[in-house]
């Protein structure tokens, strides 16, 4: 087996994960909204998530855990892609804070500062910073 084979496995398997995480949290309250569904269809596909793996996560999604990134700047590369992708999936008013704090608990925020990490990860996104100015204007807010 080929170095770049080990790579791609292990990278798919974190996506994959990664996916499954968003998936549970949108379904922590049994419902997929046509909004959260939307995300998901789209998140899916940037995640290169199979159909078949997209279903057995759909059906299965309980049997897979939530593993938040360890490292925070890990934690805030993935709020900043997945604020993106909300943001460019034009989700907006209550929709859409109620999915990114979803997602923002699930990433390993917590609950108590989740709102206010995510309406700063909007404004910055909205604002169109790049991933380096986001980290860093997130790091320092509460400084």
């Amino acid at each position: 087996m080929s170095f770049s084979n080990l790579f791609d496995g292990g990278f798919k398997r974190r996506n994959e994960g990664h996916f499954a995480a968003i998936v549970r949290v949108a379904m922590d309250d049994g419902i997929i909204t046509p909004e959260e569904q939307a995300f998901l269809d789209r998140l899916a596909h940037n995640l290169d998530i199979s159909e078949a793996q997209y279903k057995d996560i759909l059906k299965n999604y309980k049997t897979h855990p939530i593993n938040p990134p360890v490292e925070y700047d890990l934690r805030l590369e993935r709020l900043y892609d997945l604020v993106r992708m909300v943001h460019v999936d034009q989700i907006k008013g209550d929709s859409e804070h109620k999915l990114l704090n979803k997602i923002g608990v699930g990433l390993g925020f917590h609950a108590v500062n989740v709102k206010y990490i995510v309406d700063k990860a909007l404004t910055l996104v909205n604002n169109g910073v790049d991933l380096d100015t986001f980290k860093d204007q997130i790091k320092n807010m509460n400084k």
